[in-house]
């Protein structure tokens, strides 16, 4: 299947390159785990685990309950989604490529045998050794970058400055417990308005905006979190709330560098 694609992830940034590869004419597989924590949900292929599908930018994903399922509807060009997490259906799909796109800034299973053409996005990865090519995902000069050989730069952990801002627009978990939502994605808010509220065991802990601005992301409701868990991102600037609903420019940018790295490898393998 010389134009089969397997992609492991479905959040946000990995949907900026499923979209890019089903545009493109790719047969698209994603894996997801049962139980995603996108924060933006509303650009998330991942939340046709939850929903049974999930549009993006007039393109949907149906979530296959099984592998048979997942190939009947690849079979009728549909974007299929197969809770898969260790990726054990690769191995009899025998795809084109392998993409993983987990971003958990290490690599969690992928190897070079999995495909005739491996990739991976951001750090945990080096490129000729357990993939094929590594994308750049930090915000730069450098982001989408195709590295052929080495590694993508090491995460920091500060996230990238929107409005000016960096570090004080992502929310994290001030408990362990169950969220419960009290805004909703593409909401305005002013700073220490309660996004959200914590059900712990010794009652309910406040979750607040960090800055004025629009709710960008929120975990869903009723997700277990822990206390420093990334559960919400604020974009401050409200004038561009329907950014909450178009893949981001840093997601279109990676997306364009692992169609790059696949079309340069199939070349060259002459495929």
């Amino acid at each position: 299947m010389n134009d089969f694609v397997v992609v492991r992830g479905g959040g946000d940034l990995a949907t900026g390159t499923i979209y890019k590869l089903k545009r493109c004419g790719f047969s698209v597989l994603v894996l997801e785990t049962a139980n995603p924590a996108a924060i933006r949900r509303t650009v998330a292929f991942s939340e046709a685990v939850f929903q049974g599908h999930q549009t993006v930018e007039g393109i949907t994903c149906y979530l296959a309950e099984s592998l048979e399922q997942a190939e009947e509807f690849l079979r009728e060009g549909k974007l299929a989604m197969l809770v898969d997490p260790m990726g054990e259906s690769i191995a009899q799909l025998k795809p084109l490529a392998v993409v993983d796109a987990i971003l958990a800034k290490k690599n969690l299973g992928t190897t070079r045998d999995m495909a005739p053409i491996t990739v991976g996005l951001g750090p945990g990865f080096t490129a000729g050794c357990d993939v094929d090519a590594v994308i750049e995902t930090k915000r730069g000069h450098r982001l989408g970058m195709v590295l052929r050989s080495g590694c993508a730069a090491a995460n920091t952990g500060v996230p990238g400055l929107i409005g000016g801002y960096g570090r004080e627009r992502v929310i994290y978990c001030p408990a362990e417990g169950i969220l419960r939502n009290m805004k909703k994605i593409a909401d305005t808010v002013s700073r220490g308005d309660v996004i959200a509220v914590v059900e712990t065991e010794e009652g309910t802990v406040p979750v607040e905006a960090t800055l004025d601005g629009v709710v960008r992301g929120l975990i869903r409701d009723g997700y277990p979190v822990t206390k420093g868990f990334k559960i919400a991102d604020i974009d401050p600037r409200i004038e561009e709330r329907e950014n909450c609903f178009t893949i981001s420019d840093k997601a279109r940018c990676v997306a364009g560098g692992v169609l790059e790295a696949i079309l340069q490898r199939k070349g060259e393998l002459g495929l």
